[in-house]
């Protein structure tokens, strides 16, 4: 194997690459795209053509800017390719046209690497809670992890804010509908807290909790720094009020905040977000950046 990896997740909304030195453990190059693979997917079942086209120019892109000839490549996608009726087809396409070969992982492993990211993130930060509860608040699916030490529990629920955004109508639609919609994780959680307690801290992951620190730290898209968002703290009250920020915006405002093809996304996953501190019983939660593409290239390098 190479002494270095990179590591692609092409999730349900947004494509990330990361490539890591297996000897030091540190970033020595990143990139992201805004995909859209999902869209569509609550109405027609199928990865639509033109998401298709769009994650083959992602990975030419990344291609130019980052070094793939001195790196084994290790892909993995998730929810929406799960779903969707012609998954298989579309990743024989993206390998024929790119020669990346990714791998469907399913909601455990998708939690299993998130779950990796995030205690190396945690030691890192000195953080060392003797429990803790981890979103992953994806664009397909939301990924509800809970750590006791040497043991996790663990269940991927397919609601996500690609989806859930595609399938309502407006906002207020949403708001009325999330806590029916989020049950299943409430009952999941409330099973694994009467077994092992109530966990010590909320950790969040994902393009939501992201673009809510880097709003309340004054970043924008372009000068979002991932080293500070690490460890943010955030309040129901700070998602309240980057939420109705957000919404008093301009679109060509909004756009500037949390990138192109993200502005219509991010308010159905506060919402999401929010409900997910009422579920276990918090009113702060920590943000961290790191998420899947982070598992995968520690666990390639272990």
């Amino acid at each position: 194997m190479s002494k270095n990896i990179i590591a692609i997740d092409l999730g349900s909304n947004s494509m990330r690459f990361l490539k890591m030195s297996c000897e030091t453990k540190k970033s020595i190059g990143e990139f992201h795209k805004t995909v859209k693979t999902a869209d569509g997917l609550a109405t027609t079942g199928m990865i639509s053509q033109g998401a298709v086209d769009r994650i083959i120019s992602a990975i030419n892109e990344a291609k130019e800017q980052i070094d793939f000839s001195d790196a084994t490549i290790k892909a993995v996608t998730t929810e929406a390719i799960r779903q969707a009726i012609n998954g298989k087809e579309i990743l024989d396409s993206i390998k024929e046209q790119t020669g990346v070969e990714f791998e469907i992982i399913d909601g455990d492993a998708e939690a299993k690497y998130a779950l990796i990211a995030t205690q190396n993130r945690l030691e890192l930060l000195g953080k060392n809670p003797k429990s803790f509860m981890l979103a992953d608040i994806g664009g397909a699916s939301t990924e509800l992890i809970f750590n006791y030490g040497d043991k996790s529990i663990s269940k991927s629920f397919n609601i996500g804010i690609v989806t859930i955004t595609q399938s309502f109508g407006t906002l207020g639609e949403i708001a009325d509908a999330i806590p029916a919609l989020m049950n299943p994780l409430k009952l999941f959680c409330d099973e694994v807290y009467a077994k092992y307690g109530k966990s010590e801290m909320f950790v969040a992951i994902a393009g939501t909790p992201t673009t809510i620190a880097s709003m309340k730290l004054g970043m924008t898209y372009k000068s979002y720094d991932a080293s500070k968002i690490h460890g943010t703290l955030l309040s129901r009250k700070d998602l309240v009020e980057q939420l109705e920020t957000l919404l008093l915006m301009s679109n060509l405002e909004r756009e500037k905040v949390v990138g192109v093809g993200r502005e219509d996304l991010i308010a159905s996953g506060v919402l999401i977000y929010d409900e997910l501190y009422a579920i276990g019983g918090f009113s702060e939660s920590v943000v961290i950046d790191d998420g899947v593409r982070e598992g995968v290239a520690l666990s390639v390098c272990l």
